[in-house]
């Protein structure tokens, strides 16, 4: 009884998560080609509160909505022509950050700011450099200049966002029980 009801929970945190990125993709700066949205926030939330498989299995929620049809990406976009153009490297790097923030943050047993800022660094340099390949491939830019349209534009937006998501885990740590 007791591992279903941890089944149930982890799916009922994942499909929140998943649904607070969706929201977070509403929230929009419009640059080109990339919007800037909170969408970052909340996938290192995510990892940081539910751990590598289930922050993970939120993000695979979130892209797998999109891919079906819902307008939940950056933008209101939708459909597998977002996952695969300049945009769905980063949209595949919120699943495989949101892993790897988890299992970092997992490694301590009540990690830190300075642990959760690490781990959610290490998350954004992971979906930078997915996202900045697969912009580079698409829209045919050589690194450096996917670099300057992919990542510069972010950077202190991200920051911004990592410091709040930071002090937001820290204060959500204890309630949310996996």
């Amino acid at each position: 009884m007791i591992k279903t009801q941890n089944s149930l929970r982890r799916m009922v945190y994942a499909a929140m998560f998943g649904a607070l990125t969706a929201i977070g993709s509403l929230i929009v700066i419009p640059l080109q080609p990339l919007p800037i949205t909170l969408q970052t926030l909340f996938t290192g939330l995510a990892g940081v509160l539910l751990g590598g498989y289930t922050g993970a299995l939120s993000q695979i929620v979130y892209v797998l909505l999109g891919v079906i049809g819902l307008p939940v990406f950056a933008g209101g976009k939708a459909g597998l022509g977002t996952l695969m153009g300049p945009t769905g490297g980063y949209l595949i790097g919120f699943i495989v950050a949101a892993y790897i923030i988890g299992k970092i943050v997992e490694v301590r047993k009540a990690p830190g700011f300075a642990w959760i800022s690490l781990s959610l660094i290490v998350g954004n340099l992971v979906i930078y450099t997915l996202g900045v390949a697969q912009l580079s491939l698409v829209a045919h830019l050589s690194i450096p200049k996917a670099l300057l349209a992919g990542v510069a534009p972010f950077l202190i937006g991200d920051l911004l966002k990592l410091v709040a998501a930071t002090l937001i885990a820290l204060k959500l740590r204890n309630k949310i029980q996996i």
